[in-house]
């Protein structure tokens, strides 16, 4: 097969006829180079610098460079402030009794709130907050606490912990009293994930719920066990006759 790009009368007489492309010019590597090294030295250096650099390097640049890097300083901290603004919280917070109010009933308007009520002698409790402290890096939007349990109401009965409140507005939008609530005692951190998601405390990219498979198998077995009774108490009826 003939190559297209071969320098022959019959191949330039094709191109001119618009049978065969333009001929391919090779590809000059130093040209590149230079091309990409022009661009490269077009970048401003202060563009690669954070707001603490471009501070300690004003006394480098000209007028002209002083004006750009003012505005590209104003750039970046309004990105920074956007991003503060939403990762807001990010972290597991200790809380007392008498900060209760402040902090989970009167939080900011529309900030979840999810504060787990705790004693560190119940290894439930313990995992719960292992759990929740990763959550809420995850999840900076919403606002994760935790107390124990005394400091916010006395006399509390340890059967009912953990147990999680989950606030909006002042309101409580959901609960989990107690560990079969808050998930049982090999509780993972997908199924923690998995219940605030439900009751809309955070935006999961779970894509369903992690116990479904478990949960499916309990309700086989529940309806194998029926079946199986129901049959025993054929056979019974029918030996009675």
């Amino acid at each position: 097969m003939q190559d297209p790009n071969e320098d022959t009368e019959w191949n330039d007489i094709l191109r001119d006829f618009g049978i065969l492309p333009p001929k391919e010019e090779p590809k000059d590597e130093i040209e590149e180079m230079v091309l990409r090294l022009q661009k490269e030295a077009m970048v401003k250096p202060f563009e690669k610098m954070t707001l603490a650099q471009l501070k300690e390097a004003e006394d480098e640049f000209d007028e002209e460079d002083m004006q750009a890097i003012e505005t590209y300083r104003k750039k970046r901290l309004q990105e920074w402030r956007a991003l503060k603004k939403k990762q807001k919280f990010g972290e597991l917070r200790e809380i007392s009794g008498n900060q209760y109010v402040n902090e989970v009933t009167n939080a900011e308007k529309d900030v979840w709130v999810i504060i787990h009520l705790y004693r560190s002698s119940i290894p439930m409790c313990l995992l719960v907050n292992q759990h929740l402290s990763l959550l809420a890096r995850k999840f900076p939007e919403t606002k994760f606490v935790k107390a124990i349990v005394n400091s916010c109401i006395q006399h509390y009965h340890d059967n009912c912990l953990p147990t999680i409140f989950v606030y909006k507005n002042g309101q409580i939008e959901a609960k989990f009293i107690g560990i079969i609530e808050c998930g049982g005692i090999n509780l993972k951190l997908e199924e923690l994930e998995w219940k605030l998601a439900e009751v809309g405390a955070i935006q999961t990219d779970l894509e369903e719920n992690p116990k479904k498979d478990i949960v499916d198998m309990m309700v086989s077995s529940i309806k194998n066990t029926s079946i199986h009774d129901d049959s025993n108490s054929s056979n019974s009826d029918n030996d009675n006759i």
